[in-house]
Formats: structure tokens, sequence, C-alpha cells
């Protein structure tokens, strides 16, 4: 087993060379292929040819589009514990805020007497998140390790409390009706409908794209620098000058933003949004996305946050002695989990720096033993 493991251990080194050593032509080249393949990967015509990878018990298109939001949370989340360092159990809270938002100013069930068009309210939606962030930031990011994520569990907790018990956000009751993004066909009728999830789909891996530039333009810039020193050790890079709090404060609004954007999005799909939407497992789901991809990686955010909706969403519809696998989907997930923890603790496509310091820590191991 071992040797197994060496061997594809050392097959991913080499095609990591490999990729690091081509020419930048050839990697725009196979990135724009990569694209291309995900943008015509929800035509039934194209996924009919991918054998067993299509789920079975529900709309591929559907869950095509839920991953591509949660594919949009574990980059963002990426942002907070990734490249920060900081353990965020509540993540989740932000994406209601967005969602929220979208609901109480846009659908007609709301007590507003005003109903605002979706395109205004997204970069509300986006704002509020954002200012959210820094609001829980401010008091709680003097705080390390297990007490900032006992802090931010709590507000997860709080955000799903209010929305239960808040006469204007209506409970269990929710928000009906939100209006879907805007957008026509040259024969008048809608882009985005009630049926059809891949429009949805194609607009969230727009803004993914997006995001992910917009991400790896900070990530490489000063405040990225920043962030992996705090990481690394915050008493250090504080003593070298690094205005710590500052940019801890930075990476809680911009994960927090990118959040609200998930939020809005999926409000917008969903046309109906209650507090039953935002449950303390969805917050841990996210982070183990992280985790399982490879944190401090945008690449393995991206896996992960995809891959960890896959893996729960494959069994429905999917029975095995006569006994529905979808009830023991996360058992199944957590077993991945210990899995990946046991043989690959760093992920399955793990920063390089994070690699070399699970390497360093394994041999340790073998020379203390």
């Amino acid at each position: 087993m071992t040797t197994v493991l060496e061997k594809v251990r050392a097959g991913r080194e080499a095609a990591g060379e490999r990729w690091r050593g081509a020419p930048r032509w050839v990697r725009w080249v196979l990135l724009a292929a990569v694209i291309a393949f995900f943008y015509a990967l929800p035509n039934k015509e194209f996924y009919q040819w991918l054998g067993p990878i299509p789920t079975t018990g529900s709309n591929f298109g559907q869950v095509l589009f839920m991953m591509s939001i949660y594919v949009l949370l574990a980059v963002g989340l990426n942002i907070v514990v990734g490249f920060a360092g900081l353990l965020d159990l509540g993540y989740f809270g932000f994406f209601a805020v967005g969602a929220y938002t979208v609901a109480v100013l846009t659908s007609p069930s709301s007590d507003l007497k005003t109903v605002w068009p979706w395109l205004t309210v997204l970069p509300i939606g986006v704002a509020l998140a954002l200012v959210s962030g820094v609001l829980l930031g401010l008091p709680t990011l003097r705080l390390r390790g297990d007490y900032l994520a006992i802090v931010t569990l709590g507000f997860a907790e709080m955000i799903r409390l209010t929305a239960t018990s808040a006469g204007f956000l209506r409970g269990q009751r929710g928000f009906n009706q939100i209006p879907h993004p805007p957008g026509e066909h040259a024969d008048g009728t809608p882009i985005f409908g009630v049926l059809d999830a891949r429009p949805y789909y194609w607009l969230v891996l727009t803004l993914i794209i997006l995001v992910v530039l917009g991400v790896r333009n900070l990530t490489r810039s000063r405040v990225g620098r920043a962030w992996i020193s705090i990481r690394e050790d915050e008493d250090a890079a504080q003593l070298m000058g690094v205005p710590t709090f500052k940019f801890k404060l930075w990476a809680f609004a911009s994960g927090a933003a990118i959040g609200g954007l998930a939020g809005v999005l999926f409000a917008g799909k969903q046309n109906f949004v209650n507090n039953q939407s935002f449950e303390l497992l969805n917050s841990i789901i996210i982070l183990a996305a992280v985790i399982l991809g490879g944190s401090g990686n945008i690449l393995g955010a991206i896996v992960g946050g995809g891959l960890a909706y896959y893996l729960i969403e494959r069994f429905r519809g999917v029975e095995l002695f006569g006994i529905e696998l979808y009830e023991y989907r996360f058992m199944f997930f957590g077993l991945c989990l210990i899995v990946m923890m046991i043989y690959r603790p760093q992920g399955l496509i793990a920063n390089r720096r994070r690699a070399a310091e699970f390497k360093d820590r394994r041999k340790e191991v073998i020379v203390g033993g």
C-alpha cells in the first residue's frame, strides 16, 4: 500500500513540475480547454458521454448549480482559513445575509411596500455581507484558535435564530416569489426561468472566474503576503511590523463579501428562502470542502467545494441491497474525510508550502519513532 501511495505521489509531483515548466501559452490553452469543458458540462448531449459521473437521482443541471455555489463559498472561506489561518465555523452566516437581503428587498411577500429590482439588490447584498464581516471581526479578531472558532460559530447561530424569531424575516414561512436575474432571449422569453438551471450555472461559473482572478491577484500582492505571514506565525509577523489586525479584518471582509454574493445568487435561483436553508451543518461542510481540496490553494478550494457537494448528492436515488444510500450520505462523506486525513492531510491539491510542512512533519515522526 505504501509503495502504491509513493508512486502516486511521485507521479503527481512530476506532473506538477511539468505544468510549472511548460510554456505560458501551453498553460493558457489547457486552462481555456478546461473552462470550455465546464461551460459545456450541463448540456445533456455532452455529459451523457461521461458514464457514471452525472447524478442519476436528481437534475444534473441543478446539481451543477449547487456545486458552483459551494465552489464560490469555498473560495471565499479559503481566504479566511487557508490564507490568513483564521478558523471560521460560521461562514454560512454571511451566505444567509446575502440571501435574506435579496429576499427582504425583492420579494412581494416581505413587509416592505417597495419591491426592488434583483440587479439593484445584488451589490447591496454583497455590501451588507462585507459590513457584517467587518462588524464581526472588529471585536473578535483579537482572539485566536478555538476561541475565534467558538465566536464565529455563535455568529452563524445568531443569524439562524434571528431568521427564526424575527417577524420581518418570517421564520419557516420564508419569502417566496423572489425574482430571478434579468435577461431575455431574442424571442422575449426569460433567460433565467424556473425549470432550467443551466443559465444560473453559467452565471455563477462566470462569476467564479472573475472572483478567482481577483483573489489570485490579491494573494500575490502585499495583502496576500501579510496573510501568509499571519498564518505561519502571527507573533513574528507583528514583531516584523505587519499590522496583523488590519489584514485579518481584510480577510474576514473579503471572505464575507464572496459568501454574500453566493447567497444572493442562491436566492435568485431558488425563488424561496426561509430559516431552514442556513443550518450549521452547511458551515461545517464548506470548511471540510476547503480542507478536502487543499487549504491555502485556490485550485484546491475549487476542487474541494465542487467535490463536497457532489459526494453528498451522488447517492440520491442509489440503492444497495434495498437500502437508500442517500440517507447515509453524510456517513460516506465523513469516511472520505477520514481517509483523506490519514493518507493526504494536506488536501487533494495542496499548497506547496503546506505540502513541504507536512513532509517535514512526517520525517520528524519517522525519525522520532
